[in-house]
């Protein structure tokens, strides 16, 4: 009887770390396709942003996107000065990974966000127009 009773507890106790270490997604922004971010952005509503460095920024960008290097520290005061909290924001950097930083912080600001998954890389792939 003591070893169910020690079963069922370590029973228990695995489910509750399975649980725990599981987690669940609460990102509080979308990430979105190449084609889905392509019909988000013919929005003239929606404040296209490329979160990459300048010298990124500069080899080719989606057009009629701002420059906000995440990875500067003043980021989040450009963002105040930049974007407008009643409109939405879309991201995007290379890869993805940045620009999920940056909807984060966006989302802290109150922003409403989108981010491109994949990145420029992926809306290249898919054969978007880029400008230099």
């Amino acid at each position: 009887m003591i070893k169910f009773i020690y079963f069922i507890f370590f029973i228990c106790a695995f489910s509750l770390a399975m649980v725990a270490c599981t987690g669940k997604q609460d990102d509080k922004f979308k990430n979105l396709s190449v084609n889905q971010f392509e019909e988000l952005i013919k929005d003239n509503n929606i404040q296209l942003v490329d979160v990459r460095t300048v010298a990124e920024y500069s080899e080719g960008r989606i057009p009629g996107s701002i420059n906000i290097n995440v990875m500067d520290e003043n980021f989040p005061t450009a963002v105040d000065e930049l974007l407008q909290k009643d409109q939405p924001v879309a991201v995007y950097c290379k890869s993805g990974r940045r620009s999920r930083n940056a909807a984060k912080i966006l989302v802290e600001k109150g922003f409403k966000v989108y981010n491109l998954n994949k990145g420029i890389q992926s809306w290249q792939e898919e054969g978007m127009d880029i400008e230099k």
